[in-house]
């Protein structure tokens, strides 16, 4: 059972954090080659991402509540430290859904959501 919680957990993880490369690394930049008029499809994959995200969010808290109960990681201070980190990303989507042109945002929320992943690392190990 924990096996499969363990795997929904990296799914979802690997939905929100991969997504970010794909769009980071291929679809933003092929899109802002393009002209301002072809720019919409840019916003709706972004849209389509975004709800996969918050579904990826979801099982992300889910699991990972319930990993480090059955696991017995409450008092671990990498657990804190991450669960900080993913509270300032959940600060900075809000803060890019308001203000979707501020992109300084994007970088942000990358860099903080590879600093997650690495802490996951550290602490499942």
């Amino acid at each position: 059972m924990w096996e499969a919680v363990r795997w929904a957990h990296l799914i979802a993880m690997a939905f929100f954090v991969g997504g970010q490369l794909v769009l980071a690394a291929a679809v933003v930049p092929a899109f802002r080659r393009a002209e301002d008029a072809e720019r919409d499809p840019l916003r709706a994959i972004a849209r389509g991402f975004g709800y996969g995200t918050l579904v990826a969010i979801a099982i992300l808290l889910v699991t990972g509540v319930a990993m480090a109960s059955h696991y017995d990681h409450r008092g671990d201070g990498a657990l804190h430290v991450k669960l900080g980190l993913v509270a300032l990303v959940a600060a900075l989507v809000v803060a890019h859904m308001r203000r979707p042109q501020a992109h300084a945002l994007e970088g942000a929320i990358f860099v903080v959501s590879l600093a997650i992943v690495w802490l996951g690392v550290t602490i499942a190990h």
